[in-house]
């Protein structure tokens, strides 16, 4: 079975920042998803489920009203590690492109006083939130963005290197 995309990446050695995962085209259409990646993996602590969990229905509803934005987005969730999010988005754009947007979006979970839809009706878990730590991750991820701007690394994956033989055979660290 081939290696997906998105296990390509050289985990050992990417940092937050904003990247572009793949980019899916459809004959004249595309669709691009992004890797919103807010913590070193296995390096750094996860993110803590609630505020994951919160961070993912602030974000969502902030993505899905912003006046420029609200039409290009197809998704926003959590990645399984809890290291970061993907966003998906109509078109195909650089990661510097969503610089700005991911910048206010995560600077406005800090003004939030209530996560949306956190109630049995709209959200299959509605008790597993914690608005106070989505805060300080929010926080922490704008420090680092701000800090980071003219960083290029912030927007370009670390690819792993893979061995081929002579007959096509990959082989993978183990």
């Amino acid at each position: 079975m081939e290696l997906i995309q998105s296990f390509s990446v050289d985990h050992t050695r990417i940092i937050p920042g904003i990247f572009t995962s793949r980019v899916d085209r459809l004959g004249d259409f595309s669709v691009t998803t992004y890797d919103v990646r807010l913590k070193r993996p296995n390096r750094e602590p996860v993110i803590d489920v609630g505020a994951m969990h919160s961070l993912e229905h602030i974000i969502a509803t902030y993505l899905r009203n912003d006046p420029a934005w609200k039409d290009e987005v197809v998704y926003w969730g959590p990645m399984g590690c809890l290291t970061g999010f993907y966003l998906i988005l109509k078109g195909d754009r650089a990661p510097q492109a969503l610089y700005d947007l991911l910048l206010r979006a995560f600077a406005a979970v800090d003004a939030t006083t209530e996560v949306p839809g956190a109630t049995p009706v709209n959200c299959g878990h509605y008790l597993m939130h914690n608005l106070e730590m989505a805060k300080w991750y929010a926080r922490e991820f704008v420090e680092y963005l701000r800090a980071n701007a003219e960083n290029e690394d912030i927007f370009n994956y670390p690819r792993t290197e893979r061995l081929r033989t002579g007959g096509g055979q990959t082989f993978f660290d183990s």
